[in-house]
């Protein structure tokens, strides 16, 4: 099987469970695993990839993403014949069911004990040790508007079962709704995210809230993080649900790099502040 991938995750996946020698092409974005993807053809970004070369290399499936890719995208795909399965996992538990349907496409019983079994159980050791007394955080997206992630989102549903309470939740009927700074000093969070995807938030952005008078200001709790590890879902999971189990400890240190943790699945993450 011929397999291009739209979702960069998607891409990590398929060579964690050791399906990469089926991928043809990828995007832009696709970065994971690095020198893995380096000699593959980019066909574009994730919301504009180049049709006509994704369709010379006749691929037998192309995966999409129902928030990463458009719909004009997936239409003009299926009207040139070619097979699209469109992914949408919104909860952690229908990530980790993901990463098993991606692996029946041909993935080896060594694979499905060495990497979507220790997932499976990572999700429901993190379900059964869910805290009842959660962190109020905020979790920024993008900036020029401020923006977060709002209830029905994969971002909402890692994070509050990693211990968070998501101060927006219920802030408007939309899925990413858009913020004001004296809204975030209102909601008072304990914790805030400044992920690097997919606006990347660097320290000055994290000085700018630092000035507010919130709880996660007083108590030096604002972090620069790898975006990948509160947006990516997949065998990345391992390393993310330690790692943000420790940001929304009830007394927590400055977490390490979850690149080890990272590792034992040959998934490169960069450094976290």
């Amino acid at each position: 099987m011929r397999i291009v991938s739209l979702v960069p995750s998607v891409t990590e996946s398929l060579f964690v469970l050791g399906l990469g020698e089926r991928v043809v092409g990828v995007t832009d974005f696709c970065i994971h695993p690095t020198q893995a993807v380096a000699a593959l053809p980019k066909l574009g970004g994730t919301k504009n990839p180049d049709i006509e070369k994704l369709a010379a290399l006749h691929p037998d499936l192309v995966i999409a993403n129902q928030e990463e890719n458009t719909r004009r995208v997936v239409e003009r795909l299926r009207g040139l014949g070619i097979e699209v399965w469109v992914t949408y996992p919104r909860r952690v538990r229908e990530a980790a069911a993901l990463l098993r349907e991606l692996w029946k496409l041909g993935g080896s019983p060594e694979t499905l004990t060495a990497v979507i079994e220790p997932v499976e159980r990572a999700v429901a050791e993190a379900e059964r040790r869910r805290s009842n007394r959660p962190t109020r955080f905020f979790c920024a997206i993008w900036k020029d508007p401020w923006m977060t992630a709002g209830r029905d989102t994969y971002i909402h549903d890692l994070l509050t079962l990693c211990g968070g309470e998501n101060i927006f939740a219920a802030h408007s009927e939309r899925r990413y709704p858009r913020v004001t700074l004296s809204e975030v000093e209102a909601a008072a969070p304990e914790v805030i995210l400044l992920p690097d995807e997919p606006y990347c938030f660097k320290e000055e952005d994290a000085q700018v809230l630092a000035e507010l008078a919130i709880p996660a200001a007083r108590s030096d709790r604002i972090h620069c993080v790898d975006g990948s590890l509160v947006s990516w879902h997949g065998p990345r999971l391992l390393a993310a649900l330690p790692f943000l189990q420790a940001l929304f400890a009830e007394e927590p240190s400055r977490p390490s790099s979850p690149s080890a943790a990272a590792a034992s699945q040959r998934t490169p993450v960069k450094k976290t502040s």
